[in-house]
């Protein structure tokens, strides 16, 4: 394993390369990352860094948004087969009826999407900025695609909106019930139960903070609690236990999310020395893309 780091270490150099890991991959890969984050910090980070080369642990969504931001540099994915059930659970052809039958109509594309579903969309949104940027927006009217969990929260905190539900949803997410995690409190009666928006809202219910995967890192840092019921994915609970030792965390996630889980060292140090796995696009396709994620940027700031 030390020479496998050791060999990506090197290779970086050469290339002029950065890594980039989601907090669902596992902790090895975390561990060798340049810049690990949610999607809106990796997106960001994407889109500043002056590499070469980026290598996108995580699925494809995400290294097709780093090529949308950076068409001159090759993005290269660890597994190419890792993918997001939920980025394909909403269609053009949808969004289309949906503008025809609406007047005042945005289309709110949550960044876990297809580049194809960005095209058709007004702005891009991740969990940690889709209030804000849907309470920003001029529009009365919101399809919000494809998550129809996050989609539903998004609606309670901005009642002035009409936030129209697309029927997508993680499964990760999704599994979760409102039992287990009951169960999980009578089982830990001190500890806070942080959740990501992307759940049920039974689960949702029954949460002391709902939030992002960045903004569960940042609750449980700040927090005086020492335990806490964690609803998202469990790769987050690497970055949980390295910045906070003191601390418990216990899963409620009944499953992971096996794309991510696709992900290894391994795959990182092959991608990077073969240069496979290249994430490649028509620029009609990018062009449009980019405009969605744009204006992401730029009401998030």
């Amino acid at each position: 394993m030390e020479s496998i780091r050791e060999e990506i270490q090197q290779l970086k150099k050469e290339k002029n390369a950065v890594i980039l890991a989601h907090y669902y991959v596992p902790g090895e890969v975390q561990e060798i990352a340049d810049y690990v984050g949610d999607s809106y910090y990796l997106s960001k980070m994407a889109k500043q860094t002056d590499a070469d080369v980026i290598v996108f642990a995580g699925v494809a969504f995400m290294g097709e948004s780093a090529k949308i931001l950076n068409p001159d540099k090759m993005v290269l994915l660890p597994d190419e087969e890792a993918d997001c059930a939920m980025a394909h659970m909403a269609s053009a052809e949808k969004v289309r009826q949906m503008r025809s039958q609406y007047e005042d109509l945005a289309v709110v594309c949550y960044i876990n999407s297809t580049a194809e579903l960005k095209t058709v969309s007004d702005v891009c949104v991740t969990s940690s900025n889709a209030v804000e940027i849907v309470n920003a927006l001029p529009n009365k009217n919101i399809f919000f695609i494809p998550d129809g969990n996050l989609a539903a929260y998004v609606a309670e905190q901005v009642p002035q909106k009409h936030v129209i539900r697309n029927d997508g949803y993680c499964p990760v997410h999704r599994a979760v019930g409102a039992g287990e995690v009951q169960k999980a409190k009578e089982a830990h009666p001190e500890a806070l139960f942080l959740v990501h928006p992307e759940c049920t809202k039974e689960v949702l219910a029954l949460a002391d903070f709902v939030g992002s995967t960045k903004g569960i890192i940042r609750f449980a840092e700040e927090s005086d609690a020492k335990e806490f019921l964690v609803g998202t994915e469990e790769g987050v609970l690497y970055e949980l236990r390295k910045n906070n030792p003191e601390k418990t965390f216990y899963s409620v996630m009944p499953g992971c999310c096996q794309d991510m889980k696709r992900v290894t060292l391994k795959k990182v140090l092959d991608c990077l020395k073969e240069e496979k796995h290249q994430v490649e696009m028509e620029e009609e396709t990018r062009i449009l893309a980019q405009k969605a994620l744009d204006r992401m940027l730029e009401l998030a700031k």
